[in-house]
């Protein structure tokens, strides 16, 4: 696999919307730097629901988007739903929490949780139903924290390291978001390496969210 694209988004208001996003992201051709808050340079203006160490980095890969511009019957350039990387040769419902991606100048991720579908991504799209349609398609981008910092560029070698321990698809985090899990759910959900506002939420008794 290698990185297809690296994408940055700056301050700025959608039509119709009163407060700023990030999420109208481009690719640039520049070696970025990825910290424990995410890539530098990078727009975050919602930290209640966006950023953070557990959500550093919202990656896709290209498989899905592939699969997103037949289904929307539009090109869908990289960044277009506000990620930040996109990963040539992947499909984001093979991919589990704890899954690693490993960058060819020493950045490594792991995968956290799923990206969840809002009225912010409805306005960049334009589309009111692709709230509804992201869910129900169960391809969910995939939040990332930083293992390792380190710098990514397009064109580089990644590596996808699968978790080998207990398995939580990224696909199912977003079907049990908001919900409370079965007993059996919630000991499968624990023994991985989700989300920490998802493990506190499900050891409270809470419905799993981040």
């Amino acid at each position: 696999m290698k990185l297809l694209a690296v994408c940055i988004g700056h301050p700025e208001k959608l039509p119709g919307k009163s407060y700023k996003t990030g999420i109208n992201k481009v690719a640039t051709n520049a070696s970025v730097m990825i910290d424990s808050e995410g890539v530098v340079g990078d727009a975050v203006c919602n930290g209640k629901y966006h950023g953070g160490p557990e959500q550093a980095v919202l990656l896709e890969g290209s498989l899905t988007m592939d699969w997103w511009s037949q289904q929307l019957r539009r090109t869908l350039s990289p960044g277009t739903f506000g990620e930040n990387l996109v990963i040539q040769g992947l499909e984001n419902g093979t991919v589990s929490a704890g899954d690693r991606f490993v960058f060819a100048n020493g950045l490594e991720l792991q995968a956290t949780s799923a990206r969840t579908p809002c009225a912010t991504l409805a306005a960049r799209l334009e589309m009111p139903s692709i709230v509804k349609l992201y869910r129900q398609a169960m391809r969910p981008g995939i939040y990332c924290r930083v293992i390792s910092a380190g710098t990514a560029r397009a064109g580089e070698a990644v590596e996808h390291a699968r978790h080998q321990g207990v398995k939580v698809p990224i696909p199912e985090m977003l079907e049990k978001f908001g919900k409370r899990l079965r007993e059996e759910d919630a000991e499968r959900f624990l023994a991985a390496p989700i989300h920490a506002d998802m493990r506190a939420a499900i050891m409270a008794g809470k419905p799993a969210k981040f």
